[in-house]
């Protein structure tokens, strides 16, 4: 994990974002530990989760590869739905994949609160049984039309349903929770690209001084 820690100085008008504080700010060679807490180094947490260890959840991953290795930001991405011990089921032209392993470096959507008690006692069985419809027998598998993210949305919306809420669209679900999530994503995988072969990158400050 430490490997992977990055963190954010600010100095000089400029985020410095670096794995470890240099001594020196690169911009205006001061020194980095006399701004008080304004200039002290944060660290950046890391929006990748162990899959396996995100009950309960949608993923996102690279369907080859991993984010953090290699991943060039347009390569196609796999997605599925955990169960409560962080069995990872997914969808594929081969049916229906329940894993153990594989999915250690993922985009992580939590789809149940604490307090929805019911729920939480019934997901596996829910999940078990919508995975063994005839919709996602592996002839029905195509790579545009019914993915892998057709067989997670269309759970989720089977559970909605049980709800009484209304479906989501895959558009909506796209937007309102995968999309602020991938945001986040990508630019802490700049970061670590960019820090790949740098010891620091730097970004200076709009007028004003704010930055997000």
């Amino acid at each position: 994990r430490g490997a992977m820690a990055l963190l954010r100085v600010r100095h000089c008008r400029a985020l410095l974002y670096c794995r470890r504080a240099p001594p020196q700010c690169p911009v205006c060679g001061g020194a980095l530990g006399t701004g008080g807490l304004s200039s002290a180094p944060v660290r950046l947490h890391c929006p990748f989760r162990h899959g396996h260890g995100q009950p309960r959840a949608f993923l996102v991953r690279p369907t080859r590869g991993a984010f953090l290795r290699g991943y060039d930001g347009s390569s196609d991405l796999h997605v599925g739905i955990t169960d409560s011990q962080g069995v990872v089921y997914n969808y594929d032209q081969e049916g229906v994949h329940r894993a153990h392993s594989g999915w250690e470096q993922c985009i992580c959507i939590p789809l149940v609160q604490p307090h929805m008690v019911e729920l939480l006692q019934q997901w596996d069985n829910l999940l078990e049984e919508f995975s063994e419809g005839e919709a996602w027998l592996p002839h029905r598998y195509d790579e545009q039309e019914h993915n892998c993210y057709t067989f997670a949305l269309a759970f989720i919306n089977h559970v909605l349903s049980r709800q009484g809420k209304q479906p989501l669209s895959k558009g909506e679900f796209t937007e309102r929770f995968v999309i602020p999530q991938s945001r986040r994503a990508s630019r802490y995988l700049t970061l670590h690209q960019e820090l790949a072969h740098r010891d620091c990158y730097i970004v200076p400050l709009p007028e004003g001084g704010q930055s997000s």
